[in-house]
């Protein structure tokens, strides 16, 4: 029986060391892509979209935490379930965003140009990094290895929420240039 187990964790630790690679490299090559798709004006409501979501992941991130703190492990895992696909639904409108939309510029000068890249930069490099953390917790989670999983939240939980606010940062300074 714990060599099956084993045996499917090792599956799901595959599946998610791949999707780890595969989402950011997709997302990479998207963004890549020139010639942009054309399904409507509509598209253009998605960063004021992903702004909301992103602030909503912050807010069930800290109160993901306020409940556990207080024991209440089902409203816990049901607030960071809604946390999680949150970050599903980012992926999806960022992804349709850039595809049917250019680049917007940041158009800032000065000091507050530095502060706005400094942002941005650290919010999509620690994307990278919280994106195979998550998945293995909520895996853990999942699989009732709580141990293992508030061990990882530890980082998880601080690198999300940076990734979460920061990306609420970065929206309200790019915000005017939006066309």
């Amino acid at each position: 029986m714990a060599t099956i187990e084993l045996k499917q964790e090792q599956k799901s630790m595959t599946l998610i060391n791949v999707l780890s690679v595969a989402i950011p490299v997709v997302v990479a090559i998207l963004l890549g892509i020139r010639q942009k798709v054309e399904i409507g004006a509509w598209t253009k409501v998605l960063p004021h979209v992903i702004g909301a979501i992103n602030t909503l992941t912050s807010v069930l991130l800290l109160y993901g935490v306020y409940l556990i703190k207080q024991k209440q492990i089902e409203r816990h895992r049901k607030v960071m379930t809604g946390a999680f696909a949150l970050g599903a639904l980012f992926l999806v409108c960022y992804v349709l965003y850039h595809l049917t939309n250019p680049s917007t510029s940041f158009g800032g000068e000065g000091f507050i140009r530095y502060i706005y890249y400094f942002i941005l930069i650290s919010h999509i490099s620690l994307s990278l990094v919280v994106l195979p953390l998550v998945l293995r917790a909520y895996f853990f989670a999942w699989t009732k290895q709580f141990e293992r999983h508030k061990k990882l939240t530890r980082y998880a939980f601080p690198i999300w929420l940076y990734v979460s606010v920061t990306g609420v940062i970065a929206y309200l300074m790019i915000k005017p240039y939006y066309l």
